[in-house]
């Protein structure tokens, strides 16, 4: 196939599509109508031989075809941005719109009060984050990058750990003056309420263990409360609803003050994971390198 411009021309109104999510909003952005860039879209398929979009009159949705074919031709596109910034002397190479997903955990409780002083170094960059429980596709929503706790899962993304922090059982002040404390971890089973959190995968309650060296004590653990986000977990756990299991990285503000106090302290060795997720790319974008070195900083601080 030889070269055609209007090829390169086609896959700039298809990155507008899958960033802005319609037509019409693609068209806002690039200053054409929303005909019009259906039918780049269109000649594009054409060109290329593919289907890209699934089309109904409420939606649109990348076929699997035209994910693989994004996900390809992507990187280039961000690497040919990045040139033309790096070409044109531009002094303010960290600069746009930058996507980024997170968990609760990290989304509501540990990034948000430190953005402002990343956001304070790159007055051109506008910061848009997104909270939910999964990484997701990042290619056809259009993030740029997911920060994310667990294990990771087999995926075409790069990711780097950015560090384990300590699963911490905590409950309120009024929670232990009226139940008292636990001695071992047994004791939850029969003797404790304690605040559940739903793991989306299985809709039931994510199992508690508590290990202590090289001892692993696995606990069935009852409640009349679950959630499915931190948000919930942690007012209840203020509430004096039951004994809760927090991540350290959140929870020790509340154990500093008092408003919460760790339970079974001794049996805290377990970890928990965070990963960033990020596209593979040979020439990485400024503004997302900008955002991971950030992300590496706020890991030394939690070593």
């Amino acid at each position: 196939m030889s070269f055609d411009s209007r090829l390169l021309n086609g896959i700039g109104v298809l990155s507008a599509v899958i960033d802005t999510g319609s037509f019409s909003r693609a068209g806002e952005a690039l200053g054409l109508t929303q005909s019009a860039v259906s039918r780049a879209v269109s000649r594009l398929e054409s060109r290329v031989g593919l289907r890209i979009f699934h089309r109904s009159a409420r939606s649109i949705t990348l076929t699997d075809e035209g994910r693989r074919f994004y996900e390809s031709v992507a990187p280039h596109l961000e690497g040919i941005e990045e040139a033309a910034i790096r070409a044109g002397g531009s002094t303010v190479a960290v600069r746009g719109r930058l996507r980024v997903t997170a968990d609760g955990a990290i989304g509501h409780h540990f990034l948000p009060p430190r953005l402002a002083a990343f956001l304070a170094r790159h007055p051109d960059l506008h910061l848009d984050l997104a909270v939910r429980d999964r990484v997701g596709d990042l290619t056809a929503e259009g993030f740029d990058v997911a920060v994310h706790f667990g294990e990771p899962e087999p995926s075409a993304l790069a990711c780097r750990l950015l560090f384990e922090t300590r699963v911490t059982t905590c409950a309120s002040p009024a929670y232990v003056e009226r139940y008292g404390l636990p001695q071992h971890p047994s004791d939850l089973e029969a003797e404790h309420q304690c605040v559940l959190l739903r793991n989306p995968a299985t809709g039931r309650h994510y199992d508690w263990e508590f290990s202590r060296g090289e001892e692993a004590v696995p606990v069935k653990v009852r409640g009349q409360m679950m959630v499915n986000d931190t948000g919930g977990l942690i007012g209840a756990c203020l509430g004096g609803q039951g004994i809760a299991q927090l991540l350290g990285v959140y929870a020790r503000d509340f154990l500093a003050d008092g408003r919460l106090v760790p339970i079974l302290p001794d049996w805290a060795d377990e970890t928990f994971p965070l990963y960033v997720y990020y596209h593979a790319q040979t020439l990485m974008p400024a503004k997302v390198r900008a955002f991971l070195d950030f992300l590496g900083e706020l890991a030394e601080d939690q070593l």
